[in-house]
């Protein structure tokens, strides 16, 4: 089934750093932000390497996508997902077909973005074959945070290499 990105980029003129999933799973749909699903790592990791502190779990509701928003805009990061749409099984980014790109040229003119990360390699993926050559950054791949993971990304070593966001 075709599904549309619901869910606006967190971003600001000061954002100089732009991380980029592939596209929201249903849960983090049905919160309406980013990275919701309770075992998904990527805030714990952006905690950690912008020194944050989440108050609020997953699921907490607004007060915990406020406090995720803020924590982006504070590390003058920009948060947003590679595709606009696309026909997915749930959040099984293999499932992927007829991928359609977001539009980055607002975000990109409107901060000083000059580093793009996007989280895993599916995401990499997209990025590289859809839209670097209007983008004209490249990106880094970065690992996935998903559960999934674990194995070969235990989360001290996630938090180690997205310290690249920082530096």
């Amino acid at each position: 089934m075709f599904i549309t990105h619901p869910i606006e980029p967190v971003w600001d003129e000061n954002s100089t750093v732009l991380i980029l999933g592939t596209m929201p799973s249903p849960k983090s749909r049905e919160a309406g932000f980013y990275y919701m699903h309770p075992q998904n790592r990527f805030w714990p990791v952006i905690a950690a390497v912008t020194g944050g502190t989440l108050s609020y779990a997953n699921g907490e509701g607004e007060r915990a996508v406020e406090e995720r928003r803020a924590l982006i805009l504070h590390a003058h990061f920009a948060l947003w997902d590679v595709l606009a749409g696309c026909d997915i099984t749930g959040a099984d980014d293999a499932s992927i077909r007829n991928a359609v790109p977001n539009d980055f040229s607002g975000i990109l003119t409107g901060s000083h973005i000059t580093r793009i990360y996007c989280t895993g390699r599916t995401a990499w993926k997209y990025y590289t074959k859809l839209c670097e050559r209007t983008t004209h950054i490249p990106a880094v791949c970065l690992p996935s945070t998903s559960p999934a993971n674990q194995g070969r990304w235990p989360l001290a070593k996630l938090i180690e290499a997205y310290g690249v966001l920082v530096e």
